[in-house]
């Protein structure tokens, strides 16, 4: 297939360029660099069946020539107030990217008679009343909170991407991504996991927020991309959770890296984060299993140790 990936410079776009490619197929990159980075799609220069356009998705897409598939991955996507590529300090870029961008996504895979797959996320489900998260389940949001440039951009776009599929009988699919770790994460960018794994390196105190019961669920991004192609691949229309289930607290996370890591500087408590920081995440990939015989293969520990070596280099630790 011929695919366009928008987003590909970013961490999750990246890796589904060069899965893609390793799978035999034309890839098209498309990214303004707002919040990807040119490094993560250096390797791929002179590779003659990848090409590049440096775009806006929210503004317009042009492709020369037949596309088989749109992945729509372009979006800010950390959730840190201080990281200037943060949907905090880019919230109308934030909003495009999910209403604008996806509409013109869908328009061209409307013209192109393509397949088209949105990244949507678990931060659509809020702060869950519900535990697992099911994909049935609506979600407990705030659409007027700090969080809500990208909760409501996602879906908005998973609500645009059904509107789509029932009346322009455009072949849709939704991925619902959880939490997600690996080579070529923003060292800044805010989550859990490299914040806590860029100071343990560096041998620092891990800094817990709260008590650390809050609870995440973390993929290793090879795990994520493979349940990503398989819904590419499939039928499916209605929104699929990709995600690891295996369930534990922020403080049972910082504790398995200070022992993966050697770190000896232990642990610190700080007040704990506001705007509505989700307390329990843990997806119900039942969907994932029958509809796409998927489930996660990496385990925490072999993850973190392939993950390593990026961190290290970016922190000149090496």
């Amino acid at each position: 297939m011929r695919i366009l990936i928008t987003g590909a410079a970013g961490f999750l776009g990246s890796h589904l360029c060069d899965h893609l490619l390793n799978d035999g197929h034309e890839v098209i990159g498309m990214d303004n660099f707002i919040t990807g980075s040119p490094d993560n799609i250096a390797h791929l220069a002179g590779n003659e069946k990848f090409s590049f356009y440096r775009r806006d998705v929210s503004n317009y897409i042009f492709v020369p020539g037949t596309v088989d598939a749109i992945l729509h991955f372009a979006s800010p996507a950390s959730p840190n107030p201080l990281s200037k590529s943060g949907y905090f300090n880019l919230p109308i870029q934030t909003m495009k990217a999910g209403a604008l961008g996806t509409h013109n996504c869908l328009g061209l895979a409307r013209a192109q008679n393509a397949r088209f797959l949105i990244a949507s996320t678990s931060e659509i489900y809020g702060d869950p009343l519900v535990h697992p998260q099911t994909e049935d389940y609506a979600g407990n949001v705030d659409p007027v909170g700090t969080r809500a440039v990208y909760d409501e951009a996602k879906r908005f776009a998973e609500s645009l991407t059904m509107a789509y599929h029932r009346f322009h009988n455009v072949n849709t699919s939704i991925v619902r991504i959880f939490n997600t770790y690996g080579p070529r994460m923003d060292l800044e960018d805010g989550r859990a996991l490299p914040n806590l794994l860029k100071q343990a390196l560096l041998g620092q105190p891990l800094t817990v927020y709260g008590d650390g019961a809050q609870t995440r669920s973390f993929c290793f991004v090879d795990d994520l991309v493979n349940g990503i192609v398989k819904l590419l691949y499939s039928e499916e229309h209605f929104p699929v959770n990709i995600g690891n289930p295996i369930e534990m607290t922020i403080l049972q996370f910082a504790e398995a890296i200070n022992k993966i890591t050697g770190n000896k500087a232990g642990i610190t408590y700080v007040d704990a984060r506001s705007a509505r920081d989700p307390q329990r995440r843990q997806p119900d990939i039942t969907r994932a299993h029958d509809l796409l015989n998927w489930e996660p293969k990496v385990d925490l520990e072999e993850g973190i140790r392939r993950t390593i070596p990026f961190f290290k280099q970016k922190l000149g630790t090496t």
